[in-house]
Protein backbone atom coordinates (compact mmCIF):
# COMPACT_ATOMS: atom_id res chain seq x y z
CA UNK A 1 0.00 0.00 0.00
CA UNK A 2 2.78 2.53 1.18
CA UNK A 3 4.57 1.72 -2.57
CA UNK A 4 1.55 2.50 -4.60
CA UNK A 5 0.52 5.71 -3.20
CA UNK A 6 4.11 6.77 -3.20
CA UNK A 7 4.14 5.98 -6.83
CA UNK A 8 0.82 7.48 -7.75
CA UNK A 9 1.66 11.09 -5.85
CA UNK A 10 5.26 10.70 -8.01
CA UNK A 11 3.30 10.89 -10.89
CA UNK A 12 1.54 13.60 -9.88
CA UNK A 13 4.67 15.42 -8.76
CA UNK A 14 6.28 14.39 -12.26
CA UNK A 15 3.24 15.92 -14.23
CA UNK A 16 3.42 19.09 -12.27
CA UNK A 17 7.20 19.57 -13.10
CA UNK A 18 6.23 18.24 -16.73
CA UNK A 19 3.88 21.80 -17.03
CA UNK A 20 6.73 24.12 -15.40
CA UNK A 21 9.26 23.09 -17.92
CA UNK A 22 6.58 23.26 -20.47
CA UNK A 23 5.92 19.54 -21.51
CA UNK A 24 2.58 19.61 -20.22
CA UNK A 25 -0.40 21.99 -20.27
CA UNK A 26 -1.77 23.35 -16.56
CA UNK A 27 -5.08 21.15 -17.57
CA UNK A 28 -3.28 17.76 -17.34
CA UNK A 29 -1.98 18.59 -13.78
CA UNK A 30 -5.00 19.51 -12.51
CA UNK A 31 -6.88 17.00 -14.16
CA UNK A 32 -4.08 14.31 -12.57
CA UNK A 33 -4.72 16.50 -8.82
CA UNK A 34 -8.08 15.83 -9.51
CA UNK A 35 -8.78 20.00 -9.31
CA UNK A 36 -10.54 19.97 -12.59
CA UNK A 37 -13.66 18.17 -11.36
CA UNK A 38 -14.12 19.83 -7.68
CA UNK A 39 -17.59 20.81 -6.92
CA UNK A 40 -17.21 24.14 -5.04
CA UNK A 41 -19.61 26.31 -3.68
CA UNK A 42 -17.97 29.36 -4.29
CA UNK A 43 -18.45 30.53 -8.13
CA UNK A 44 -15.34 33.05 -7.72
CA UNK A 45 -13.52 29.76 -6.68
CA UNK A 46 -14.34 27.80 -9.76
CA UNK A 47 -13.23 30.90 -12.14
CA UNK A 48 -10.35 31.15 -10.44
CA UNK A 49 -9.55 27.67 -11.57
CA UNK A 50 -11.20 28.65 -14.77
CA UNK A 51 -8.62 31.13 -15.17
CA UNK A 52 -5.71 29.13 -14.43
CA UNK A 53 -6.76 26.37 -17.02
CA UNK A 54 -7.58 28.82 -20.10
CA UNK A 55 -3.80 30.33 -19.47
CA UNK A 56 -5.70 34.00 -18.56
CA UNK A 57 -3.41 33.59 -15.32
CA UNK A 58 0.22 33.17 -15.83
CA UNK A 59 2.21 30.24 -14.43
CA UNK A 60 4.25 31.88 -11.32
CA UNK A 61 6.75 29.48 -9.53
CA UNK A 62 4.49 30.21 -6.10
CA UNK A 63 1.91 28.89 -8.39
CA UNK A 64 3.93 25.41 -8.90
CA UNK A 65 5.37 25.27 -5.02
CA UNK A 66 1.29 25.53 -4.32
CA UNK A 67 0.77 22.31 -6.49
CA UNK A 68 3.64 20.51 -5.39
CA UNK A 69 2.43 21.29 -1.11
CA UNK A 70 -1.30 20.06 -2.69
CA UNK A 71 0.56 16.82 -3.89
CA UNK A 72 1.73 16.60 -0.73
CA UNK A 73 -1.10 17.25 1.86
CA UNK A 74 -3.04 14.39 -0.80
CA UNK A 75 -0.45 12.09 -0.01
CA UNK A 76 -0.90 12.36 3.65
CA UNK A 77 -4.33 12.13 3.13
CA UNK A 78 -4.01 8.44 1.15
CA UNK A 79 -1.52 7.33 3.96
CA UNK A 80 -4.16 8.22 6.65
CA UNK A 81 -7.20 6.69 4.60
CA UNK A 82 -4.74 3.54 4.56
CA UNK A 83 -4.43 3.87 8.52
CA UNK A 84 -0.43 3.62 7.82
CA UNK A 85 0.19 7.53 8.93
CA UNK A 86 3.22 7.42 11.59
CA UNK A 87 3.54 10.92 13.15
CA UNK A 88 5.61 11.91 16.36
CA UNK A 89 5.01 14.37 18.91
CA UNK A 90 8.18 15.74 17.52
CA UNK A 91 6.86 16.45 13.88
CA UNK A 92 3.86 17.71 14.98
CA UNK A 93 5.11 20.01 17.03
CA UNK A 94 7.74 21.23 14.05
CA UNK A 95 4.68 22.24 11.76
CA UNK A 96 3.17 24.73 14.28
CA UNK A 97 6.33 26.44 14.36
CA UNK A 98 6.55 26.11 10.43
CA UNK A 99 3.75 28.08 10.13
CA UNK A 100 4.41 30.87 12.53
CA UNK A 101 7.68 31.27 10.50
CA UNK A 102 5.22 31.29 7.58
CA UNK A 103 7.22 28.50 5.24
CA UNK A 104 10.73 28.92 7.02
CA UNK A 105 13.65 26.50 5.06
CA UNK A 106 13.17 23.82 7.93
CA UNK A 107 9.88 22.51 6.35
CA UNK A 108 11.39 21.61 3.16
CA UNK A 109 14.18 19.73 4.41
CA UNK A 110 11.77 17.96 6.33
CA UNK A 111 9.34 17.32 3.22
CA UNK A 112 12.77 16.24 1.26
CA UNK A 113 13.82 13.83 3.72
CA UNK A 114 10.09 12.09 4.36
CA UNK A 115 10.02 11.91 0.02
CA UNK A 116 13.22 10.11 0.08
CA UNK A 117 11.48 6.86 0.68
CA UNK A 118 8.36 7.90 -1.47
CA UNK A 119 7.12 6.87 1.69
CA UNK A 120 5.14 10.20 3.19
CA UNK A 121 4.96 9.77 6.92
CA UNK A 122 6.53 13.15 7.79
CA UNK A 123 6.40 15.40 5.44
CA UNK A 124 5.51 19.35 5.97
CA UNK A 125 2.86 20.45 3.35
CA UNK A 126 1.19 23.92 4.14
CA UNK A 127 -2.23 21.90 3.65
CA UNK A 128 -1.48 19.21 5.63
CA UNK A 129 -0.05 21.14 8.05
CA UNK A 130 -3.55 22.85 9.10
CA UNK A 131 -5.32 20.05 9.16
CA UNK A 132 -2.94 18.44 11.82
CA UNK A 133 -2.94 21.73 14.04
CA UNK A 134 -7.11 21.06 15.57
CA UNK A 135 -5.83 17.65 16.36
CA UNK A 136 -2.82 18.18 18.85
CA UNK A 137 -2.85 21.76 20.12
CA UNK A 138 -1.01 21.40 22.77
CA UNK A 139 2.08 19.85 21.54
CA UNK A 140 4.58 22.76 20.81
CA UNK A 141 8.09 23.01 20.41
CA UNK A 142 10.62 25.09 21.45
CA UNK A 143 13.70 23.40 19.74
CA UNK A 144 16.51 25.52 18.02
CA UNK A 145 16.58 25.20 14.37
CA UNK A 146 20.02 23.06 15.09
CA UNK A 147 18.20 20.56 17.10
CA UNK A 148 14.81 20.36 14.52
CA UNK A 149 17.74 19.48 11.65
CA UNK A 150 19.19 16.88 13.57
CA UNK A 151 15.96 15.15 13.63
CA UNK A 152 15.21 15.61 10.06
CA UNK A 153 18.48 13.98 9.22
CA UNK A 154 17.46 10.78 11.65
CA UNK A 155 14.13 9.91 9.44
CA UNK A 156 16.20 9.82 6.38
CA UNK A 157 16.52 5.64 5.80
CA UNK A 158 14.92 4.64 2.49
CA UNK A 159 12.76 0.97 3.97
CA UNK A 160 11.06 0.44 0.42
CA UNK A 161 12.75 -0.82 -2.79
CA UNK A 162 10.71 -1.15 -6.00
CA UNK A 163 12.25 -3.96 -7.76
CA UNK A 164 10.91 -5.10 -11.40
CA UNK A 165 10.13 -8.75 -11.33
CA UNK A 166 11.95 -9.86 -13.67
CA UNK A 167 15.30 -8.94 -11.62
CA UNK A 168 13.29 -10.92 -8.86
CA UNK A 169 12.86 -13.76 -11.05
CA UNK A 170 16.55 -14.11 -11.12
CA UNK A 171 16.72 -14.23 -8.09
CA UNK A 172 14.21 -17.13 -7.35
CA UNK A 173 16.48 -19.14 -10.16
CA UNK A 174 19.31 -18.70 -8.82
CA UNK A 175 18.39 -19.61 -5.76
CA UNK A 176 16.80 -22.87 -7.01
CA UNK A 177 20.03 -23.63 -7.96
CA UNK A 178 21.64 -23.34 -4.79
CA UNK A 179 19.44 -26.14 -3.51
CA UNK A 180 20.17 -28.36 -6.35
CA UNK A 181 23.89 -27.79 -6.43
CA UNK A 182 24.11 -27.92 -2.46
CA UNK A 183 21.64 -31.65 -2.90
CA UNK A 184 24.69 -32.87 -5.08
CA UNK A 185 27.58 -31.75 -3.15
CA UNK A 186 25.43 -33.51 -0.07
CA UNK A 187 24.65 -36.61 -2.33
CA UNK A 188 28.16 -37.00 -3.26
CA UNK A 189 29.84 -35.99 -0.63
CA UNK A 190 32.57 -38.78 0.43
CA UNK A 191 32.43 -40.88 -2.64
CA UNK A 192 32.69 -38.60 -5.82
CA UNK A 193 35.66 -36.18 -5.35
CA UNK A 194 35.64 -34.96 -8.73
CA UNK A 195 31.83 -34.51 -8.94
CA UNK A 196 32.35 -32.35 -5.30
CA UNK A 197 35.05 -30.37 -7.02
CA UNK A 198 32.76 -29.65 -10.07
CA UNK A 199 29.90 -28.59 -8.07
CA UNK A 200 31.71 -26.39 -6.35
CA UNK A 201 32.86 -24.66 -8.84
CA UNK A 202 29.19 -23.71 -9.75
CA UNK A 203 28.19 -22.84 -6.18
CA UNK A 204 30.42 -20.41 -6.24
CA UNK A 205 29.28 -18.99 -9.86
CA UNK A 206 25.75 -19.02 -8.53
CA UNK A 207 26.86 -17.50 -5.78
CA UNK A 208 28.48 -14.50 -7.31
CA UNK A 209 25.49 -14.13 -10.00
CA UNK A 210 23.06 -13.89 -6.86
CA UNK A 211 25.38 -11.52 -5.08
CA UNK A 212 25.40 -9.16 -8.16
CA UNK A 213 21.82 -9.10 -8.83
CA UNK A 214 20.94 -8.85 -4.69
CA UNK A 215 23.63 -5.47 -5.37
CA UNK A 216 21.42 -4.10 -8.27
CA UNK A 217 18.65 -4.86 -6.03
CA UNK A 218 19.72 -2.51 -3.79
CA UNK A 219 19.74 0.23 -6.78
CA UNK A 220 17.47 3.11 -6.34
CA UNK A 221 17.42 6.26 -8.43
CA UNK A 222 18.41 9.59 -7.78
CA UNK A 223 14.73 10.99 -8.27
CA UNK A 224 13.89 9.58 -4.84
CA UNK A 225 16.15 12.59 -3.67
CA UNK A 226 16.00 15.40 -6.43
CA UNK A 227 12.26 15.27 -7.24
CA UNK A 228 11.89 17.02 -3.72
CA UNK A 229 14.78 19.76 -3.96
CA UNK A 230 12.14 21.35 -6.30
CA UNK A 231 10.01 22.54 -3.56
CA UNK A 232 12.96 23.56 -1.34
CA UNK A 233 14.73 25.56 -4.04
CA UNK A 234 11.50 27.47 -4.81
CA UNK A 235 10.53 28.37 -1.25
CA UNK A 236 14.15 29.49 -0.85
CA UNK A 237 14.08 31.56 -3.58
CA UNK A 238 10.57 33.06 -2.67
CA UNK A 239 11.75 33.77 0.94
CA UNK A 240 14.74 35.80 -0.29
CA UNK A 241 13.40 36.90 -3.03
CA UNK A 242 15.39 35.85 -6.13
CA UNK A 243 13.86 35.04 -9.21
CA UNK A 244 16.03 31.25 -10.21
CA UNK A 245 15.78 28.53 -12.74
CA UNK A 246 16.32 25.52 -11.27
CA UNK A 247 17.10 22.64 -13.20
CA UNK A 248 17.63 18.88 -12.50
CA UNK A 249 19.92 16.01 -15.23
CA UNK A 250 20.83 12.50 -14.57
CA UNK A 251 17.80 12.07 -11.88
CA UNK A 252 17.39 8.40 -13.07
CA UNK A 253 21.05 7.12 -12.08
CA UNK A 254 20.84 4.52 -9.93
CA UNK A 255 23.22 4.24 -6.65
CA UNK A 256 22.81 1.96 -3.90
CA UNK A 257 20.49 2.97 -1.13
CA UNK A 258 23.17 3.84 1.22
CA UNK A 259 24.48 6.21 -1.00
CA UNK A 260 21.31 8.15 -1.59
CA UNK A 261 20.18 7.98 2.12
CA UNK A 262 23.96 10.02 3.05
CA UNK A 263 23.66 12.09 -0.22
CA UNK A 264 20.13 13.88 0.93
CA UNK A 265 22.01 16.17 3.91
CA UNK A 266 24.82 17.23 1.82
CA UNK A 267 22.76 18.27 -1.50
CA UNK A 268 20.35 20.22 0.85
CA UNK A 269 23.13 22.16 2.17
CA UNK A 270 25.12 23.02 -0.70
CA UNK A 271 21.47 24.17 -2.37
CA UNK A 272 20.61 26.25 0.53
CA UNK A 273 24.41 28.01 -0.33
CA UNK A 274 23.91 28.00 -3.90
CA UNK A 275 20.18 30.23 -3.37
CA UNK A 276 21.63 32.14 -0.81
CA UNK A 277 25.31 32.80 -1.07
CA UNK A 278 26.14 32.01 -5.05
CA UNK A 279 23.19 33.84 -6.62
CA UNK A 280 22.50 37.33 -6.83
CA UNK A 281 19.50 39.63 -6.36
CA UNK A 282 17.95 40.50 -9.10
CA UNK A 283 19.12 44.07 -9.25
CA UNK A 284 22.83 42.87 -8.68
CA UNK A 285 22.16 40.50 -11.38
CA UNK A 286 20.98 43.26 -13.71
CA UNK A 287 23.81 45.74 -12.60
CA UNK A 288 26.34 42.69 -13.80
CA UNK A 289 24.55 42.67 -16.78
CA UNK A 290 23.27 39.15 -16.09
CA UNK A 291 19.56 38.12 -16.88
CA UNK A 292 17.58 38.64 -13.40
CA UNK A 293 16.60 35.08 -12.89
CA UNK A 294 19.57 33.15 -12.12
CA UNK A 295 20.34 29.24 -12.32
CA UNK A 296 20.93 26.25 -10.42
CA UNK A 297 21.34 22.99 -11.86
CA UNK A 298 21.57 19.55 -9.67
CA UNK A 299 23.38 17.18 -12.19
CA UNK A 300 24.16 13.85 -11.91
CA UNK A 301 26.16 10.96 -13.48
CA UNK A 302 28.38 8.02 -13.59
CA UNK A 303 31.92 7.42 -15.32
CA UNK A 304 33.83 4.02 -14.88
CA UNK A 305 33.30 3.11 -11.22
CA UNK A 306 32.53 6.33 -10.11
CA UNK A 307 29.67 8.89 -9.61
CA UNK A 308 29.40 12.41 -9.56
CA UNK A 309 26.62 14.63 -8.45
CA UNK A 310 27.24 18.09 -9.08
CA UNK A 311 25.82 21.75 -7.95
CA UNK A 312 26.01 24.45 -10.12
CA UNK A 313 24.74 27.84 -9.91
CA UNK A 314 25.80 31.26 -12.20
CA UNK A 315 26.11 33.17 -9.83
CA UNK A 316 28.84 35.57 -7.74
CA UNK A 317 31.65 32.68 -7.43
CA UNK A 318 33.79 32.56 -5.06
CA UNK A 319 36.56 35.58 -4.18
CA UNK A 320 40.00 33.05 -4.03
CA UNK A 321 41.34 36.33 -2.52
CA UNK A 322 38.66 36.96 0.42
CA UNK A 323 38.85 33.24 0.59
CA UNK A 324 42.56 33.05 1.03
CA UNK A 325 42.82 35.95 3.79
CA UNK A 326 39.84 34.85 6.12
CA UNK A 327 42.07 31.64 6.20
CA UNK A 328 45.34 33.31 7.36
CA UNK A 329 43.21 34.42 9.59
CA UNK A 330 42.13 31.50 11.24
CA UNK A 331 45.09 29.52 11.08
CA UNK A 332 44.11 27.63 8.19
CA UNK A 333 46.53 28.95 5.60
CA UNK A 334 50.18 29.98 5.91
CA UNK A 335 50.79 33.22 4.53
CA UNK A 336 54.48 32.46 3.26
CA UNK A 337 53.06 29.39 1.06
CA UNK A 338 51.94 30.61 -2.47
CA UNK A 339 48.63 28.46 -3.10
CA UNK A 340 47.12 27.65 -6.37
CA UNK A 341 43.45 29.22 -7.19
CA UNK A 342 42.15 25.38 -6.84
CA UNK A 343 44.19 25.13 -3.50
CA UNK A 344 42.25 28.29 -1.72
CA UNK A 345 38.73 27.12 -3.23
CA UNK A 346 39.41 24.08 -1.21
CA UNK A 347 39.82 26.06 2.10
CA UNK A 348 36.52 26.45 1.93
CA UNK A 349 35.44 22.69 3.67
CA UNK A 350 37.69 23.51 6.46
CA UNK A 351 35.92 23.11 9.58
CA UNK A 352 34.37 26.05 10.41
CA UNK A 353 35.29 28.12 8.19
CA UNK A 354 33.13 30.78 6.49
CA UNK A 355 32.91 33.90 4.60
CA UNK A 356 29.32 35.27 5.48
CA UNK A 357 29.31 38.40 6.74
CA UNK A 358 26.36 37.57 9.31
CA UNK A 359 24.27 33.69 9.54
CA UNK A 360 20.96 33.12 8.23
CA UNK A 361 18.34 30.60 8.74
CA UNK A 362 18.38 30.04 5.02
CA UNK A 363 22.09 28.48 4.66
CA UNK A 364 24.32 27.27 6.75
CA UNK A 365 23.64 28.98 10.21
CA UNK A 366 27.55 29.47 10.54
CA UNK A 367 27.53 25.62 10.49
CA UNK A 368 29.72 25.98 7.51
CA UNK A 369 30.80 22.65 5.59
CA UNK A 370 31.06 20.30 7.88
CA UNK A 371 27.99 18.40 7.42
CA UNK A 372 28.85 17.98 3.79
CA UNK A 373 32.61 16.98 4.33
CA UNK A 374 31.72 14.52 7.19
CA UNK A 375 28.99 12.87 5.24
CA UNK A 376 30.94 12.79 1.60
CA UNK A 377 34.71 11.86 3.00
CA UNK A 378 33.98 9.63 5.99
CA UNK A 379 30.53 8.21 4.96
CA UNK A 380 30.99 7.46 1.43
CA UNK A 381 35.00 8.04 0.94
CA UNK A 382 34.37 10.18 -1.60
CA UNK A 383 35.35 13.64 -2.53
CA UNK A 384 34.39 16.98 -2.88
CA UNK A 385 36.00 19.61 -5.59
CA UNK A 386 34.87 23.05 -5.97
CA UNK A 387 35.44 25.31 -9.20
CA UNK A 388 34.59 29.12 -9.34
CA UNK A 389 34.95 32.09 -11.98
CA UNK A 390 34.60 35.04 -10.33
CA UNK A 391 31.17 36.77 -11.60
CA UNK A 392 30.34 33.57 -13.01
CA UNK A 393 29.37 31.49 -10.87
CA UNK A 394 30.15 28.25 -8.87
CA UNK A 395 30.48 24.47 -8.80
CA UNK A 396 30.40 22.05 -6.10
CA UNK A 397 31.10 18.55 -7.67
CA UNK A 398 30.75 15.17 -5.15
CA UNK A 399 33.15 11.98 -6.53
CA UNK A 400 31.92 8.62 -4.88
CA UNK A 401 33.37 5.36 -5.62
CA UNK A 402 30.82 2.91 -6.55
CA UNK A 403 33.07 0.22 -5.47
CA UNK A 404 32.38 0.95 -1.95
CA UNK A 405 31.05 -2.50 -0.38
CA UNK A 406 27.95 -1.28 2.17
CA UNK A 407 27.76 -2.37 5.62
CA UNK A 408 25.27 -4.92 5.30
CA UNK A 409 24.89 -8.23 2.96
CA UNK A 410 28.36 -10.34 1.55
CA UNK A 411 31.50 -8.59 1.68
CA UNK A 412 35.13 -9.37 1.44
CA UNK A 413 36.55 -8.88 4.90
CA UNK A 414 40.21 -9.85 6.98
CA UNK A 415 39.25 -12.31 9.60
CA UNK A 416 41.77 -11.69 12.98
CA UNK A 417 42.08 -13.42 15.89
CA UNK A 418 42.68 -11.43 19.67
CA UNK A 419 43.05 -13.59 23.09
CA UNK A 420 40.78 -16.09 22.03
CA UNK A 421 38.33 -14.39 19.94
CA UNK A 422 38.06 -13.73 16.29
CA UNK A 423 37.05 -10.61 14.55
CA UNK A 424 36.20 -9.55 11.18
CA UNK A 425 37.57 -6.16 9.37
CA UNK A 426 35.90 -5.25 6.16
CA UNK A 427 38.25 -5.61 3.40
CA UNK A 428 37.10 -1.91 1.89
CA UNK A 429 38.47 0.04 5.16
CA UNK A 430 42.12 -2.04 4.73
CA UNK A 431 44.60 -0.82 3.34
CA UNK A 432 46.98 -3.85 4.09
CA UNK A 433 48.47 -6.08 6.97
CA UNK A 434 51.72 -5.37 8.97
CA UNK A 435 54.34 -6.71 11.06
CA UNK A 436 55.67 -3.82 13.24
CA UNK A 437 59.27 -3.70 14.37
CA UNK A 438 59.92 -2.47 18.17
CA UNK A 439 61.72 0.01 16.85
CA UNK A 440 58.80 1.34 14.46
CA UNK A 441 56.49 2.23 17.63
CA UNK A 442 56.90 5.78 19.44
CA UNK A 443 54.73 6.27 22.85
CA UNK A 444 53.59 9.79 22.71
CA UNK A 445 53.69 11.47 25.92
CA UNK A 446 49.99 12.04 26.29
CA UNK A 447 50.29 8.39 26.05
CA UNK A 448 49.07 7.69 22.43
CA UNK A 449 50.86 5.00 20.38
CA UNK A 450 52.48 5.68 16.98
CA UNK A 451 53.74 3.00 14.28
CA UNK A 452 55.86 3.84 11.06
CA UNK A 453 54.82 1.40 8.25
CA UNK A 454 56.92 2.07 5.46
CA UNK A 455 57.96 5.92 6.01
CA UNK A 456 54.29 7.00 7.26
CA UNK A 457 53.42 7.52 10.48
CA UNK A 458 50.37 6.03 11.89
CA UNK A 459 47.91 6.10 15.09
CA UNK A 460 48.75 2.54 16.86
CA UNK A 461 45.31 1.38 18.53
CA UNK A 462 45.19 -1.61 20.39
CA UNK A 463 42.11 -3.68 19.73
CA UNK A 464 42.31 -4.94 23.00
CA UNK A 465 41.87 -1.85 24.64
CA UNK A 466 38.38 -0.93 23.19
CA UNK A 467 36.81 -4.46 23.72
CA UNK A 468 38.30 -5.06 27.17
CA UNK A 469 39.88 -8.14 25.87
CA UNK A 470 43.42 -9.36 26.89
CA UNK A 471 45.68 -10.13 23.87
CA UNK A 472 47.87 -13.30 23.76
CA UNK A 473 50.86 -11.87 21.60
CA UNK A 474 52.80 -9.38 24.35
CA UNK A 475 55.75 -9.08 21.74
CA UNK A 476 55.03 -6.65 19.73
CA UNK A 477 57.11 -7.72 16.50
CA UNK A 478 55.08 -11.48 16.79
CA UNK A 479 51.42 -9.20 16.26
CA UNK A 480 50.31 -7.48 13.35
CA UNK A 481 48.71 -4.63 12.44
CA UNK A 482 45.87 -4.24 10.13
CA UNK A 483 46.08 -0.68 8.44
CA UNK A 484 42.82 0.92 7.76
CA UNK A 485 41.95 4.02 6.07
CA UNK A 486 38.39 5.90 6.81
CA UNK A 487 37.87 8.94 4.86
CA UNK A 488 41.89 11.17 4.68
CA UNK A 489 42.73 9.60 8.25
CA UNK A 490 44.50 6.23 8.73
CA UNK A 491 45.40 4.22 11.32
CA UNK A 492 47.35 0.64 12.22
CA UNK A 493 44.75 -1.90 14.29
CA UNK A 494 47.05 -4.11 16.94
CA UNK A 495 45.59 -7.76 16.64
CA UNK A 496 47.57 -11.37 17.67
CA UNK A 497 47.25 -12.91 13.89
CA UNK A 498 45.64 -12.11 10.84
CA UNK A 499 44.06 -15.96 9.57
CA UNK A 500 43.09 -15.23 6.03
CA UNK A 501 40.86 -13.44 3.86
CA UNK A 502 37.28 -14.67 2.99
CA UNK A 503 33.83 -13.87 1.85
CA UNK A 504 31.15 -13.49 4.76
CA UNK A 505 27.73 -12.03 5.25
CA UNK A 506 27.55 -9.51 7.98
CA UNK A 507 24.21 -8.95 9.49
CA UNK A 508 23.21 -5.80 11.77
CA UNK A 509 21.79 -7.02 15.77
CA UNK A 510 18.29 -6.54 15.65
CA UNK A 511 18.62 -4.73 19.25
CA UNK A 512 20.79 -1.83 19.74
CA UNK A 513 23.64 -3.45 21.12
CA UNK A 514 26.25 -0.95 19.83
CA UNK A 515 24.62 1.74 22.27
CA UNK A 516 24.08 -0.01 24.98
CA UNK A 517 27.30 -1.42 25.45
CA UNK A 518 29.60 1.46 23.02
CA UNK A 519 31.87 -0.87 21.20
CA UNK A 520 33.14 -0.40 17.77
CA UNK A 521 30.78 -3.20 16.80
CA UNK A 522 29.14 -2.65 13.47
CA UNK A 523 27.07 -6.57 13.67
CA UNK A 524 28.35 -9.80 13.37
CA UNK A 525 29.18 -11.99 10.62
CA UNK A 526 28.67 -15.62 8.73
CA UNK A 527 31.48 -17.18 8.10
CA UNK A 528 30.04 -20.76 7.35
CA UNK A 529 31.71 -23.00 9.90
CA UNK A 530 31.30 -20.16 13.07
CA UNK A 531 30.05 -16.42 13.35
CA UNK A 532 32.08 -13.55 14.01
CA UNK A 533 31.48 -9.71 15.13
CA UNK A 534 32.66 -7.06 13.16
CA UNK A 535 34.58 -4.32 13.82
CA UNK A 536 33.36 -1.27 13.06
CA UNK A 537 36.43 0.79 11.99
CA UNK A 538 34.94 4.22 11.48
CA UNK A 539 33.69 4.31 15.22
CA UNK A 540 37.07 2.80 16.49
CA UNK A 541 38.95 5.32 14.91
CA UNK A 542 36.28 8.12 16.12
CA UNK A 543 36.61 6.60 19.95
CA UNK A 544 40.39 6.90 19.63
CA UNK A 545 39.94 10.10 19.30
CA UNK A 546 37.16 10.62 22.07
CA UNK A 547 39.54 9.01 24.67
CA UNK A 548 42.79 11.33 23.77
CA UNK A 549 40.24 14.13 24.37
CA UNK A 550 39.59 12.75 27.93
CA UNK A 551 42.69 11.99 28.61
CA UNK A 552 43.99 15.03 28.05
CA UNK A 553 44.37 17.71 31.56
Amino acid sequence: MRESIGQCIEEVEERILDVERGEAAITEALDTMGLSHMKLSSSQVIALLDMLSDGITPLTPEIITSMLGVSEAQKKFLFSLAGILDLGSAVVAKSEEDIAEEAAPEEDEAAVAAAMGAEGEQTTAEASEKAEKPAQPEKKADAKPEQKEEKTVSQQAISSIRVPTDRLDRVIELVGKLMVTYAVIAQSSGRNDQKTTSSLRELDTVISKLQNEVDAIRLVPLKQIFMPMHRLVKSLSQKIGKKLEFVIKGEDLPLDKTIVESMNEPLVHLLRNAVDHGLETPEERKAAGKSDTGLVQLSAWRKGEEAFIEVRDDGKGLDPERILNKAIEKGIADPDTEYSQSEILQFVLASGFSTAEQVTDVSGRGVGMDAVVNAIRVGLDGDIHITSELGKGAAFKISIPLDRSANEGIVDAIICRLGGDVFIVPSRDVVEVYVPKAQEVVELPDGRETVDVRGEVHSLLRLGQFLDIEAEVTDIEKAQCIVVRVGEYKAAILVDEVLRQQQVVITRFTVPVEEVFHLPILGYGMMGESDALVIDTEELLNSAGEQHVEQQP
